[in-house]
């Protein structure tokens, strides 16, 4: 493309003005070239504020070498996904994640062009969070707290199971508590895994201490390190002091949801706490030694994770001390009715309303419907239909079109012929040979996995995910 013609610049500059990222482009002095109407709205100027003017001149928190687009200019090297903060000149803090590059022509560098993404919002929303997070004080006066006066609302008693081993995961549970020990949660979005940890909390001697959770796919990987660790003032421009989650949950618990979503290099650094308690805060030099029983979270299965690489194997084997896998409502079908109901309950005391029954075609649909937003759906589901319904029963045309839709399918023609889900089926004819190869070896792993012809480690996993205890 020849830029020297007058079409083809403005066909260039149309189409840079419609990218939804800010771009910011400057000469080799530094004075800007090219600015659309993104990055303005990023930075809380107007475009002719900064076109023509030196980046220096518009933005005087930064310096030469604070700069990604002077320091591009003169390194000649791109830089990638760097987190910068600034004041404009309205002395207004911005916070963007850029991506900067040289602009090279005949091997000579005619300046440097930045793509930024605003993070401003995301971090203020973060740090009012730890604000907020730093001022509450853990309970020593009184002996029995109340519910969430650490953070945590719910309690093993607040789990609701008719299943057999669902009882006997909570009574793991119950064990598990008393100890410091990490442990690794497995369960599918909305098996209830934060009701799980809360409960764990609850029960544990650190009960009147700080329960803070994390959900590490929540917040972008440029400030997740910071708001774990906590940040010293200086190390990047807008910087302060300021304790991370490790520090202000001291004495308790750390829940870390999605930790396969937490980039590989904070994952380093978290197995170094776990190995000897010491923190140190983004940009500080100081080791501070915490006191905080981690527990962390996945709703994908960790083989997976650690073979596509989002999950260090280092750190699975640090975490998964104790395991529980908390199987998916399809696979615990009893608990649906006694969970409807316990719902109605709830929505009967929030909304008013004085619902006493569900249809028996109801509680037949949900038998047959396979739940893969799990409990979460299925209180969803009960929450919708008391928004509509004026009666005492909920009945079919209460419950939302994506369930009552599966009325009359395959599913229940399944049921009609007593033929169970494959997977349900293999899991337990796996449970079956797992059984009575340690029967026959005395539950000696090493003789029972040679029995089965699989190596000792993956018969190790399946006992955890099928929870058959040694």
């Amino acid at each position: 493309m020849n830029l020297t013609d007058t079409k083809d610049k403005e066909i260039l500059h149309s189409i840079l003005s419609t990218i939804d990222e800010g771009i910011h482009a400057v000469d080799a002095n530094g004075v800007t070239i090219f600015y659309n109407h993104v990055a303005a709205k990023l930075d809380g100027v107007e475009g002719e504020e900064v076109l023509g003017k030196h980046v220096l001149d518009v933005f005087p928190s930064l310096t030469v070498e604070t700069s990604t687009l002077l320091k591009v200019i003169h390194t000649r090297k791109p830089i990638h996904n760097q987190h910068q903060s600034y004041y404009n000149i309205r002395g207004v803090l911005i916070d963007t994640v850029n991506t900067t590059l040289p602009i090279t022509v005949n091997g000579e560098i005619v300046g440097a062009v930045e793509i930024a993404k605003d993070l401003t919002r995301i971090k203020q929303l973060s740090e009012k969070l730890l604000d907020l997070q730093a001022k509450v004080e853990p309970a020593t006066s009184q002996p029995q707290p109340t519910k969430g006066e650490s953070g945590a609302k719910y309690q093993l008693i607040d789990i609701i199971t008719n299943d057999l081993s669902f009882k006997h995961l909570k009574e793991k549970a119950a064990k598990v508590a008393q100890t410091s020990s990490p442990i690794l949660v497995y369960g599918e979005t909305g098996t209830g895994k934060e009701l799980f940890v809360q409960a764990i909390h609850n029960a544990s001697p650190r009960k009147s201490a700080p329960f803070i959770a994390q959900n590490c796919a929540a917040i972008p990987s440029s400030l997740l390190e910071g708001i774990l660790f906590g940040t010293s003032k200086g190390s990047y421009t807008g910087a302060t002091d300021r304790p991370g989650l490790f520090e202000i949950a001291n004495g308790g618990t750390l829940f870390l949801d999605e930790i396969n979503s937490m980039p590989l290099d904070i994952q380093a650094k978290l197995l170094r706490v776990l190995e000897n308690g010491l923190i140190r805060r983004v940009g500080g030099t100081k080791e501070n030694l915490v006191n905080v029983r981690i527990i962390a979270a996945m709703n994908e299965p960790a083989e997976k994770c650690i073979e596509e690489k989002t999950l260090r194997s280092d750190l699975y084997f640090r975490l998964n001390v104790v395991n529980l896998n908390i199987p998916p409502l399809r696979e615990r079908k009893g608990d649906i009715a006694i969970l409807a109901e316990h719902f109605v309950r709830k929505y009967n005391f929030q909304f008013g309303k004085l619902v006493t029954q569900i249809s028996d075609e109801v509680l037949e649909l949900f038998h047959a419907y396979s739940w893969p937003g799990n409990v979460r759906e299925l209180e969803h589901a009960i929450e919708s239909a008391m928004n509509i319904m004026d009666g005492h029963t909920i009945t079919i045309e209460h419950i939302p079109q994506h369930i009552a839709g599966f009325e009359g399918t395959s599913i229940h023609e399944t049921n009609r012929i007593n033929l169970k889900p494959l997977r349900e089926t293999l899991m337990e004819t796996e449970r079956k040979l797992i059984t009575e190869a340690l029967r026959k070896t005395d539950g000696n792993i090493q003789q029972a996995a040679k029995l089965l012809n699989i190596p000792r480690q993956t018969l190790q996993y399946k006992l955890t995910k099928i929870n058959i205890e040694n």
